[in-house]
């Protein structure tokens, strides 16, 4: 039978998350419980980094639909290739990555 022994990588990762996780419980020790003005502040730039991507894919596909004259053909791809970067973009934001 071989042995289960964890990788190297695999003890850093669990090192460096052990270590995070202690300081960010020491900062909150420190600073105190975030304030209701603060947790809107948050959800807003959250939204906004939701919305801005989705935007910027509907304006871009709508100015490239109306330069080739094609329907809506670029405006649908573009504003869901948007949401996805926007989505993508909030949850590393969440995971502080």
């Amino acid at each position: 039978m071989t042995e289960s022994r964890p990788r190297q990588d695999d003890e850093d990762h669990l090192a460096r998350s052990v270590r995070v996780r202690s300081e960010r419980r020491q900062r909150s020790r420190e600073q105190g419980e975030p304030s209701f003005a603060r947790y809107l502040a948050q959800v807003g730039a959250l939204g906004w980094t939701i919305v801005t991507p989705t935007l910027i894919g509907l304006f871009l596909g709508r100015w490239l639909d109306h330069h080739f004259g094609t329907g809506i053909f670029w405006s649908g791809p573009l504003l869901m290739l948007g949401l996805v970067v926007g989505c993508w973009s909030a949850w590393r934001w969440m995971h502080g990555a």
